[in-house]
């Protein structure tokens, strides 16, 4: 098969051709926001810039994107838009400007929203030109514009201005277009819809003629969109050539109708009408189909939209239609053409009288219909109500093809969704894996349309929400699955030998060439199914490679995926393999198939089990792996064999690849997906409708839910009575005790209840018309029961002060529904989240809760702050993988816990031992739990009742306080409590401590009972088990371990009541809803109680690697974004504690007010400056650097050394002040600068305890969720501002920092570009040159926003700041050098050798413990306790490259693309000066990505 050719990348423009373009100088005088004085309105300049830029150019995006980005929409077109000065080139423009918005992933309405007036004419505007003649006034290429704008707006259903204007197109009144008969039919079908049709029939007598035939318009439009659309598919040609504008109307056409057909509110009236025009009969006989090259696109659009029209659901109700439901309207359709054929064509009484099973297939509907003449055929298809009537004496003036197909493709048995979606393979093919409409390249650029599936806000039922998640998630890991094979295959190096077969000339880490492969069992299909229910193959490959690598080889795990490749290479031995060209063809790959391993066989043939005991050791290089291979695949591959006696593929196989454990875990995911397709996947009611986004979306909230819980205990969530106060604003708080002194913490609190129906509507203002009822809050003060004597009795504390919005958050956390919080940075999500799980586990201790995050790293977080709450931590349970990364001592994974439940088994069994020792009971009591129980019940529980019967009060008299102790009977077991334990103040105080030691007692044997399983469980897998289902409370996994697991929870019987998700915006959709479904309904109901998600949708979506995916797919929407904008509400947590409120106004601008904790303006590192610099944030202009700015050596792998440059001579500035360096973190915006600034971090201050390491240097992406006291920014484009235009990006990078953010930049880019303006306004209000206070050292005493006393230095461009820090550092070099020469007095040409200096630096260790603790060192911090210590290990070795420092040049790095050799920076300098002439390596440690090694040139 020839290859595809490779498409060409949309190089952006640079900034100087950016203001050379006719565009940017009509911006400059028309429209740009920086200008001030602008020239007035001109309608010729719209009509000039439309001809002149977009229609001459074809439409390239190239100046479209010019365009858009000069704010040509927001502050030009539609500012001046009205109907007078509406034109052809107004609108187009405005269509392609909005268009643009969706390619480029940006807000496009929000300035229509903004001036709404003219819309309604415009969009009729629209409506009209869509409709033109081709060859008229609009060419097919506008047409094919308009088609898209229509798409957008058909999928922006949740902008009410664009809903108001689309809704006339799809209501009821659209059928009209239908023909009488089928409408009659339609009607008679649902009786209630006559009712609505006379309705609306009654409405347009009263209409005056011109609004009727306007609305008449409205309501035929889509039914003669698809007319006009069917005469341009005719048009096309079977073998001539065609224009590719007609083939892209086509394409977009059958697009808007798969979004039409996708979304219920569209398809509820449209499906019928597109039924009605047959236009699928018409597309799958249309030449286009035929045209193998052309149509290979629009063919696989054609059977999304074949799916999509006979999906499973009632169009009018939106319920899901059941297998059975579907076969009856088979059913029913075949029998009215069998009654048809009975009553009026004698020719078919065969038809009429034969089974259904035995005509419903294409071949025997074809057997029965094809003799029949075409005046038949129509005279059937009109007794159908599919065609107008025939008269008797006109012939049909329909094709007998297009007839035949009608009733055929109307009429034939259709396979059922699940049984097509349970033969489909899970593993990609080649077939698949290369189709670049299917999985598109990196360089896709958002232009064509492609074949793939949306998700947008609302799905059809649940069987489509999962399938087009299933769909998605399939070709996503597809695409990474493509990027590995070509990988391993290439550096493999396939070539043909002399002889006709496949020489490797390469070697790869992750793939081998196959020794031997045979095919060993193919299990029988299961009753009813065609395919093998298992197929089982053994692979041997040679494993002669290092022993690293064949240890991975062999560590290969039960259910790891491989990939089983054909290569047949027709290229020579030693061509070279070139990346730009097609890689199928360079390497001669035929086949690609997917296996999963079994295990490794040993000696004799066995499976190594996986297990704890030890592999065997195995003799020689050759390994056989025994793999499972996919049945479906298997029976397809074979079906094609014997039927069309193609090759067996799985005699060919020769290279078998592996991939790396944490992305292979796709075929899990997808299994689990598809095991919830075939099951009755139960969501609970509450949550049906919102998930497909449908119904009110508020019904979820707990106001709404018919079971809201009156009385809640809120713990210790408030401190004191007053942060209660504080905490319910506009309420009205009674407690129910008086005294002052009673009146503290823990509290119960009874809110009103408002019964759900019945309720007021709000009135004008928004306020209930509630009465005063509704705002009264009950409180109770409550005492925790005494627990016990001892100190670790004492429950802990929650310490923090909730604001009014995080107790909104708690408390909607508690109450059964769906709660959504939003945590901008620094807003205390986590904190929130420990406390609402800590209040469910207080208030409902038999309910267990369930925790999801997004990433091992947040779980852990959650984990380390739940352990400081009261909560009893042999309910905690962590699943997964991360929890070795805990940083507690607790070991809470399965096998922690086991061992947990076994040392507190024995720990409680002494404590029985000791207390029948006190008791001075015989025997042995504490020799297993069912022993102590016993023990309980007999000694402790009858001298507990014979105590409490004498100090219990008697009817006269007065109760005696010593009585108590005197007969307390543990006496002597509570010897080591601390004493007193009783204080002998007053009756009741005491009778509490009683009652405490009491319960501390029972508590013991309570536990015992719990533990008692753990003694009859004899394996650790039991124990582990039993813990998972019956004894954890509290269970928490990623999102990745729930979706992978999903079959072995439901199968343990595992049952949970409450999810808590973190990082809700994090995870991808389908990992969202997984989780929900973790366990068996009930009777056919779900248990699940609450939904608490908690995350922040302005922050980074999930990852999506492939651009196409991300942008036409909209996989990288979150379930809690889709939330948010269908309307569901959410609590705004809305003040942050992170960050210096001057560094929070760079990005709260993007919240509902969020405002700063108290503490960010009182705390002394908030409001002190940044020592040597003058601004606590500043935005610093970078130039290119040697000629070059951005570069770009793989795709999307940017790099710009000028910023790398000064990023690193900034943090080695910082560091010489006496910064920590580990509070200072180096993020940019791009993997490729990522790895240069690590390179030139590593050749520049590699091991030099001077200035060290920062803390990361990192992508913005990665380190979401993360924060520093410092954060310096390189944001590296220069031509196009690239991804960071992604608003949500903008946020996480403002958002990092708590102290200081300096951001490293191309001004001139940044601050044009609309997204930001927020941001860049206030960033570029300071200067653009970084000002530094050299001479003040950290820590300062200078107050943040004070004039400095000191010297300020203004750095103009890269190389002035590396001058400048490589005279600083050698200054501090000479001035530590001499203080030891004065200290030690030792002259300087002593060191010389380099045995000398090791032997030299020993001494001075040990010199070192007898130096005062301060040294008078200029420009070092004057607290640092180390600086000596970093000064004698660095004097030595500086000192004697000293001379090499002052008298070599030494040119920098050339690191990365795009540097110049001749740069000769300053800092390259201090390299030599550290680390001597030996300790510069050759060649840098870079990252494989990275193209050119670092040299060092001398």
């Amino acid at each position: 098969m020839a290859a595809p050719a490779q498409p060409k990348k949309i190089v952006a423009p640079t900034v100087s051709q950016i203001n050379a373009e006719f565009v940017t100088q009509l911006a400059c005088k028309y429209w740009a926001p920086h200008i001030k004085k602008k020239s007035p309105f001109d309608i010729k300049v719209i009509e000039d810039i439309y001809e002149k830029e977009i229609v001459k150019s074809r439409f390239a995006i190239r100046k479209i994107m010019l365009l858009e980005f000069s704010q040509y929409l927001e502050n030009y077109l539609w500012m001046n838009y009205s109907p007078e000065v509406s034109s052809k080139a107004y609108l187009m423009s405005i269509c392609c400007m909005v268009n643009e918005k969706f390619r480029e992933n940006v807000p496009a309405w929000e300035t229509f929203k903004k001036k709404p007036d003219h819309f309604p004419f415009f969009f009729k505007c629209i409506l009209k030109a869509a409709l033109a003649e081709t060859d008229g006034e609009f060419s097919l290429h506008e047409q094919t514009v308009l088609l898209l704008f229509l798409d957008h707006c058909f999928n922006s259903l949740e902008v009410d201005l664009i809903r108001s204007q689309v809704q006339q197109l799809i209501s009821l009144p659209m059928w009209m277009g239908l023909q009488p008969a089928r409408l009659e039919l339609e009607l008679k079908k649902t009786p209630k819809l006559r009712k609505f049709w006379n309705l609306i029939k009654k409405n347009d007598e009263k209409m005056d003629p011109e609004a009727r035939e306007q609305a008449y318009q409205e309501r035929r439009f889509l039914s003669q969109l698809i007319q006009k659309f069917i005469s341009v598919l005719k048009s096309v040609p079977l073998s001539e050539p065609v224009t590719m504008d007609k083939v892209h109307y086509c394409e977009r056409f059958i697009e808007l109708m798969i979004d039409l057909e996708a979304l219920l509110p569209t398809r509820r009236w449209f499906n019928t009408i597109l039924d009605d025009t047959h236009l699928l009969v018409h597309c799958y006989l249309s030449n286009l189909v035929h045209r193998e090259e052309d149509g290979h696109l629009f063919s696989q659009l054609l059977d999304m939209l074949k799916f999509y029209t006979g999906f499973e659901i009632n169009d009018q109700t939106g319920n899901a239609l059941t297998e059975n439901e579907m076969t009856t309207i088979h059913y029913d359709r075949i029998t009215s053409l069998q009654r048809a054929a009975f009553a009026h064509f004698p020719e078919l009484y065969d038809f009429a009288l034969s089974n259904v099973a035995e005509v419903d297939t294409r071949e025997s509907l074809i057997k029965c219909f094809g003799p029949l003449s075409s005046n038949t055929l129509h005279q059937v298809a009109s007794y159908l109500c599919l065609l107008p009537t025939l008269p008797k004496t006109e012939d049909t003036t329909f094709d007998k093809k297009f007839l035949l197909e009608l009733l055929v493709s109307r009429h034939e048995r259709r396979i059922s969704q699940i049984q097509q979606l349970n033969q489909m393979p899970l593993y990609p093919t080649e077939k698949i894996i290369w189709d670049e409409n299917i999985v598109p390249t990196e360089y896709y650029s958002g232009e064509g349309c492609l074949a793939l599936p949306k998700l947008n806000l609302q799905f059809l039922t649940l069987h489509d929400y999962l399938l087009r998640n299933f769909n998605l998630f399939r070709l996503e890991s597809t695409y990474e699955i493509r990027q590995d094979i070509e990988d391993s295959v290439s550096r493999m190096k396939p070539w043909q030998s002399e002889y006709g077969g496949v020489v490797f000339g390469g070697w790869a880490r992750m793939a081998q060439p196959i020794v031997a492969f045979t095919v060993v069992e193919v299990a029988k299909p299961n009753i009813g199914e065609n395919w093998p229910t298992r197929v089982r193959a053994d692979v041997t490959i040679n494993l002669n490679v290092r022993d690293h690598i064949k240890d991975e080889w062999e560590g290969l795990r039960k259910h790891d995926v491989c990939f089983l490749i054909t290569v047949r290479p027709t290229k020579p031995y030693g061509t070279k393999f070139d990346r730009r060209r097609p890689f199928i063809e360079q390497v001669g790959l035929v086949y690609v198939r997917g296996c999963e391993i079994q295990g490794m066989l040993d000696d004799k043939g066995r499976v190594i089990e996986d297990g704890p005991e030890p592999r065997p050791n195995l003799r020689g290089e050759s390994r056989t792996f025994r793999v499972f291979l996919d049945p479906n695949q298997y029976q397809q591959d074979m079906t094609n064999t014997i039927q069309n006696g193609a090759e067996d593929v799985y005699e060919t196989f020769n290279i078998i690849m592996r991939r790396k454990p944490k992305e292979n875990n796709f075929k899990a995911v997808l299994e689990t997906i598809r095991n919830l397709m075939n099951t009755d996947c139960v969501v609970p009611d509450w949550l049906h409708d919102i998930i497909l986004g449908y119904g009110d979306p508020s019904s979820a909230h707990y106001s709404k839910m018919p079971n809201p819980i009156a009385t809640l205990d809120f713990n210790d969530t408030f401190l004191s009575i007053e942060h209660l106060k504080t905490s319910f604003p506009g309420h009205n708080v009674k407690v129910t005790v008086d005294d002052p002194a009673l009146q503290i913490p823990p509290f119960r609190i009874t809110f009103p209840v408002r019964s759900g129906k019945g309720k007021k509507r709000k009135d004008a203002d928004g306020e209930d018309e509630d009465t005063e009822e509704a705002k009264i809050l009950i409180v109770e003060p409550h005492v925790i029961p005494n627990r016990g004597p001892y100190p670790y009795n004492q429950p802990k504390r929650n310490t923090i002060q909730f604001t009014h919005t995080q107790i909104e958050a708690i408390r909607a956390g508690m109450q059964p529904g769906l709660t959504m919080v939003v945590g901008p940075p620094g807003t205390g999500k986590t904190d929130v989240a420990v406390q609402i799980i800590s209040n469910i586990y207080h208030n409902f201790p038999e309910q267990r809760t369930l925790i999801v995050t997004h990433s091992n790293q947040a779980l852990n977080q959650l984990f380390e702050k739940i352990m400081a709450l009261d909560i009893d931590e042999r309910h905690l349970l962590r699943l997964g993988h991360g929890e070795e990364e805990l940083e507690t001592e607790k070991d809470f994974s399965r096998y922690g816990r086991v061992n947990y439940v076994l040392a507190r088994r024995i720990e409680l069994l002494e404590e029985v031992k000791r207390l029948q020792k006190s008791l001075g009971v015989p025997g042995d009591a504490s020799y297993t739990c069912e022993t102590a129980g016993y023990f309980f019940l007999y000694q402790v529980m009858s001298r507990w009742e014979e105590y409490i019967s004498k100090v219990k009060n008697k009817a006269n008299i007065l109760p005696d306080v010593t009585e108590i102790s005197t007969f307390f009977p543990f006496h002597e077991y509570f010897a080591n409590a601390p004493q007193p334990i009783f204080k002998g103040r007053s009756y009741e105080e005491d009778m509490e401590i009683a009652e405490g030691c009491f319960r501390h007692i029972k508590k013991i044997f309570t536990q015992l009972e719990e533990f008692r399983a753990s003694e009859l469980l004899r394996s650790g897998l039991d124990r582990s088990k039993y813990l998972l289902v019956k004894e954890a409370k509290i269970i928490a996994m990623t999102c990745t371990h729930a979706a992978l697991k999903r079959h072995d929870l439901v199968k343990l019987g595992f049952k949970y009541d409450n999810i808590l998700m973190e990082e809700a915006a994090q995870i991808l959709e389908i990992e969202t809803f997984i989780p929900l479904l973790l366990q068996n309904p009930q009777d056919g109901f779900s248990r699940l109680k609450r939904w608490i998600m908690i995350g922040d949708h302005h922050q980074l979506p999930p990852v999506i690697k492939n651009m196409a995916f991300q942008k036409y797919s909209n996989m990288e929407q979150s379930l809690f974004t889709r939330f948010v904008r269908i309307g569901v509400p959410t609590v705004d947590l809305d003040a942050q504690g992170r960050a210096r409120a001057s560094l929070c106004n760079l990005y709260n601008w993007r919240y509902k007010n969020l405002g700063n904790l108290p503490h960010v303006q009182l705390l002394p590192e908030f409001s002190t400056a940044n020592a040597g610099l003058l601004y606590d944030f500043q935005l610093i202009n970078v130039e290119d650097f040697q000629g070059v700015g951005e570069s770009e050596p793989n795709p999307y792998f940017y790099q710009n050394l000028g910023e790398a440059e000064y990023v690193v001579a900034l943090f080695m500035y910082m560091c010489l002040l006496g910064y920590p360096a580990d509070k200072i973190s180096i993020l940019t915006t791009y993997n490729g600068q990522k790895h240069l600034i690590r390179d030139i971090i590593n050749r520049r201050c590699g091991n030099n305890p001077l200035i060290g390491r920062p803390n990361k240097v990192t992508t913005v992406d990665r380190f979401q969720g993360q924060q520093n006291d410092y954060i310096l920014l390189s944001l590296v484009r220069t031509r196009a501002v690239g991804h960071l235009r992604d608003v949500r990006r903008l946020v996480v990078a403002m958002s990092r920092a708590r102290l200081g953010l300096y951001i490293f930049a191309r001004v001139s880019l940044f601050q044009n570009c609309f997204e930001l303006t927020p941001a860049f306004s206030q960033l570029t209000a300071r200067p653009l040159h970084l000002h530094i206070i050299p001479t003040e050292p950290f820590p300062t005493s200078r107050k943040n926003g004070e004039r400095p006393s000191r010297e300020v230095q203004i750095i103009k461009n890269m190389p002035q700041m590396a001058n400048f820090v490589y005279n600083m550092y050698m200054h501090l070099i000479q001035t530590t050098h001499h203080y030891h020469q004065t200290l030690l007095q030792l002259p300087p040409a002593m060191v010389e050798e380099g045995e000398e200096v090791q032997s030299q630096e020993t001494e001075l260790e040990t010199e070192e413990e007898g130096m005062p603790a301060q040294a008078d060192i200029p420009s070092l911090t004057d607290g640092s306790s180390s600086q000596e210590t970093l000064a004698s290990q660095t004097e030595p070795t500086c000192n004697q490259t000293e001379p090499t420092c002052n008298q070599t040049e030494t040119t920098p790095n050339q690191t990365g693309a795009g540097s110049n050799p001749e740069a000769i920076s300053a800092l390259s300098k201090i390299t030599a000066a550290v680390a001597g002439p030996e300790a510069v390596p050759a060649e840098a440690n870079t990252h494989p990505d990275a193209t050119s090694a670092p040299e060092e040139t001398k």
